[in-house]
């Protein structure tokens, strides 16, 4: 018994000893107790994380993301970009085709001359030459906006895709598309190469077989070229016009300004077929009209045309429509007659005579180059006025409203289903498709 009291004496601690040991003990349950705490909020933050990412997951894929964690519209950035890079290099050839380094030469050297102290002297030629400078610079000009809207759309898409706003794909996709358009109109106006291509152009309508359906029908026409006209930014005039019977004009002439005008515009020149139920027809059948048009370039002063003034013989009478001031109550208008060609020019638009007169010359210079430049002739006096019948077979284009809608040209093969955008000026993809078979006939 005694042995066994000194073996508990000998393996028992002394008071101070057991306080500590409690502390210990304590300690160890406060931290346990917290420890198991901290391992179940981190259990709980990862089942919360991991129920997030199944929703990412679930998310991206149901909107048709890919295996690699994009999704589909970021991509699109990426598709965008690469599209948008593969046109550098036509951006750069269309450069070396408007040949902008020999332009920069020509504008510095015709800007070096009007430095000069007589240059103001000859008053012809200092406007010739201002003119010149400003065509050259509008080259140049169109190119480097071309070249901008290439830069700013790739800096906006890539900006894009790097802030994931899929808000501005829209944005990104717009811009591509118009930068290939501009690039495109740009690629065409290369070839556009002749001698007066980039001459205004003045538009002669005449209504033809149908009677008042042809007249509205050519007054449609007058309307689609003049929105045409605005969407371009060209200035439109009407030089003359003459009423119809009931609706419609009989004959007009436009003059529209504009670089490249009369390039684009040549490929209109011919008969334009309609087809449509008749406004003017009670029971509601359907009618075949016809309206030929006839484009010129607008001739300056700075073209000389011989004309032997014995061939012309010129009228003056009152201007029609509802006028103005003095406008139809004086004989201002004026008639001019080519005897030769049995070409005739006309004008009653301008208050004076005098104007008017002037306005008929320039019309009836441009018949001639026109006409000289077409049948490629040397002298005026061998132009023979031929003149194709404004009826059935000799269109050039149709427009259909009923039964279906369609418009087509007949030389090309172009066609386009929205017959309301073609009225309102949609002409661009018709006048692309000339130009490009001019060229390809060249080749």
């Amino acid at each position: 018994m005694f042995k066994n009291a000194q073996t508990r004496v000998k393996y028992s601690f002394p008071i101070h000893y057991s306080g500590f040991l409690c502390k210990i003990q304590s300690f160890c349950k406060k931290f346990l107790y917290f420890f198991h705490v901290f391992i179940y909020n981190i259990r709980v933050k990862l089942r919360r994380y991991a129920v997030c990412a199944a929703k990412k997951v679930f998310m991206r894929y149901s909107a048709g993301g890919g295996p690699d964690g994009r999704r589909t519209d970021m991509i699109q950035f990426e598709e965008l970009k690469l599209e948008l890079l593969s046109y550098s290099d036509k951006l750069k050839d269309l450069r070396e085709a408007l040949g902008l380094d020999k332009v920069q030469q020509e504008i510095d050297t015709l800007e070096a001359e009007t430095a000069k102290e007589d240059f103001w002297k000859d008053l012809d030629h200092s406007q010739k030459v201002q003119r010149r400078i400003a065509q050259l610079k509008n080259k140049v000009a169109s190119y480097d906006t071309l070249k901008a809207h290439f830069d700013d759309t790739l800096i906006m898409i890539e900006l894009s895709d790097e802030e994931g706003d899929l808000d501005l794909l829209e944005d990104c996709k717009a811009g591509v598309e118009s930068f290939i358009r501009d690039l495109d109109a740009q690629t065409l106006s290369t070839l556009l190469t002749g001698e007066y291509d980039g001459n205004n152009a003045i538009l002669t309508f005449h209504a033809g077989a149908g009677g008042t359906e042809a007249q509205d029908w050519a007054q449609m026409l007058v309307r689609m070229y003049q929105h045409w006209s605005d969407s371009h930014g060209f200035k439109c005039s009407m030089i003359d016009f003459l009423d119809g019977d009931e609706a419609g004009l009989k004959s007009a002439v436009l003059l529209i300004e504009g670089q490249n005008a009369y390039g684009y515009l040549r490929s209109e020149s011919g008969v334009h077929r309609l087809v449509r139920v008749s406004p003017f027809d009670a029971s509601g059948r359907r009618h075949t009209s016809f309206a030929s048009l006839e484009v010129m370039p607008e001739i300056d002063d700075t073209i000389e045309v011989d004309i032997n003034p014995d061939d012309l013989k010129i009228d003056y009478y009152r201007a029609s429509g509802a006028g103005g001031q003095k406008v139809n109550k004086t004989s201002s208008a004026v008639r001019i007659t080519h005897i030769p060609t049995g070409i005739v020019t006309s004008s009653q638009v301008e208050r004076s005579q005098h104007q008017n007169r002037e306005v008929a010359m320039r019309m009836l210079k441009s018949k001639l180059i026109e006409i000289k430049e077409r049948e490629h002739l040397d002298k005026i006096e061998d132009i023979k006025g031929v003149q194709k019948e404004i009826a059935w077979g000799s269109q050039i284009r149709s427009y259909v409203f009923m039964p279906y809608t369609l418009a087509k040209d007949h030389r090309t093969g172009f066609e386009m289903g929205n017959i309301n955008a073609v009225m309102d000026g949609d002409l661009d993809g018709f006048i692309n498709a000339y130009l490009k078979m001019e060229s390809l006939k060249t080749v």
